[in-house]
């Protein structure tokens, strides 16, 4: 084992702490409610487990992304869906556009209060006309001197009733399509922004997510993300560490799943004998296993790529539509062998089920993802 390999299980083991002390207790509860405590940010900032790839200097660690990505998967390997996408949607897919977009006066005034805690990020593309086709946004920004004039609504925005913070993508040039989007880094405290009620989902019941308004919203125009007219550009750019982490979560969702219903079968009895002595039973929890080891070598080939720069918009869709397929197939093939109890909530494997339904959808839906595949190997 290397020091990396050492220090980072360390971490794990850290991390899996945090989570019985301050999410395991609770969790039942904020599904509950339909939301997690703001509190829970705070604690996760406190103890260094948000944004932690980030550089030094902006108040983050420096240490390599299979730290951060740990954390998204042991999130959803405990059966905590909900914390597992909300520190996805914060540290793996807004901190990483701060990051590598931002001007220097943007990233020292929004990255350290990311990791603390202090403030809590969310990403806002989708529209409730346009889905996965970003290139058709309708909210508009108007350049009008120092600042941009906002109008339209975003909707399905992660931890969008928390968010302080809120990247953007906005048309800033109508009728051009991809060519007229930009980003913006919005403060969602300024007059003209409003949030929408916490919406009702079937799954991941503990994440915010919201609908957002914007009715003349003015943002100072030193808080664009990089380039006017190049926000399509960036969301391409980035969207494979998005759809790396969607798959660190299905990931982490199979192994949890696999965790539960190993155990299930061996206290469980039926007909004189332990339900993981029949051959069916060993036979799907087999294939179950085989399934995560093929899906953890195609993650672990792809994050390769990534720390080598070399990680494809192509290859990322490949991976999403793979693993999260995947974490729908084991967890309903898994929650077959619970019988009647799979389908009670009180049993974790109704939530690995419920949880995995949304994996196929955002960040693209699979049916973009292979389009994409598709375009790679026939053209448009």
């Amino acid at each position: 084992m290397t020091t990396m390999d050492a220090e980072l299980e360390l971490y794990r083991d850290n991390f899996r702490r945090f989570l019985k002390e301050h999410v395991e207790p609770h969790y039942q509860a904020w599904e509950n409610e339909g939301i997690m405590p703001r509190s829970i940010w705070q604690a996760l900032g406190e103890n260094g487990f948000l944004c932690i790839d980030m550089p030094e200097e902006y108040g983050g660690y420096g240490v390599p992304i299979e730290y951060s990505l740990m954390l998204v998967e042991e999130a959803a390997r405990a059966g905590f869906g909900a914390l597992a996408a909300s520190i996805s949607c914060h540290s793996e897919i807004a901190a990483p556009y701060i990051l590598h977009i931002g001007t220097e006066a943007q990233k020292q005034y929004w990255l350290p209060k990311m990791v603390s805690g202090e403030i809590v990020a969310a990403i806002a593309m989708t529209e409730p006309s346009t889905g996965s086709d970003l290139q058709a946004l309708r909210t508009t920004a108007v350049l009008e001197q120092d600042h941009y004039r906002v109008n339209g609504s975003k909707t399905f925005i992660s931890n969008g009733q928390h968010a302080d913070l809120v990247i953007l993508a906005v048309k800033t040039t109508p009728n051009i399509g991809a060519k007229g989007v930009s980003l913006l880094l919005v403060d969602s405290a300024l007059a003209g922004f409003k949030k929408g009620t916490n919406l009702n989902k079937i799954g991941l019941h503990a994440q915010d997510t919201s609908e957002l308004f914007f009715d003349d919203l003015m943002v100072p125009a030193n808080q664009r993300l990089g380039d006017e007219g190049k926000g399509f550009v960036y969301l391409m750019q980035e969207l494979p560490r998005e759809r790396t982490a969607i798959a660190a979560q299905a990931l982490g969702s199979i192994k949890g799943a696999i965790d539960v219903t190993t155990q299930y079968v061996q206290e469980r009895s039926a007909f004189g004998q332990k339900i993981g002595q029949f051959q069916n039973s060993r036979f799907v929890i087999a294939q179950a296993k085989i399934d995560e080891l093929a899906t953890s070598a195609f993650f672990n080939e792809n994050l390769a790529l990534y720390k080598q720069q070399k990680l494809t918009v192509e290859r990322a869709a490949a991976l999403k539509c793979f693993s999260t397929d995947m974490q729908m197939k084991v967890a309903d093939n898994l929650l077959q062998l619970f019988g009647g109890y799979g389908y009670m909530q009180e049993y974790a494997i109704s939530r690995f089920f419920i949880d995995a339904r949304i994996q196929k959808i955002y960040g693209g839906t699979n049916e973009i993802m292979k389009e994409i595949v598709a375009r790679e190997l026939l053209g448009r």
